[in-house]
């Protein structure tokens, strides 16, 4: 590995007072996201999800022709406004 031993040892072997300290010198901000990504590393569920082999369904004429649609309309700038979707769903901002 090229930053082996760059930042101490090997984080499994690592004194957890290294660990502590290394965690002691992020901001607020960099600490909930390493919170984050620990979580979601440790999840099963979010394992599973991340590593499952991607299925694609085959799509309907209809669901194909609708999707064309959708496109060509948005090529002429004939799209929903954000707002109104937002509205539609009873959402604010």
């Amino acid at each position: 590995m090229f930053f082996k031993g760059l930042i101490g040892p090997e984080p499994a072997t690592a004194n957890p007072f290294t660990r502590l300290e290394l965690l002691d010198q992020l901001s607020s901000g960099q600490l909930s996201a390493i919170i984050q990504l620990l979580r979601v590393m440790t999840d099963p569920i979010a394992h599973s999800l991340a590593s499952a082999p991607i299925e694609e369904e085959a799509l309907s004429p209809e669901t194909a022709a609708a999707i064309e649609r959708a496109r060509a309309s948005l090529a002429h700038g004939k799209g929903i406004p954000h707002e109104e979707i937002l509205r539609e769903f009873g959402i604010d901002k």
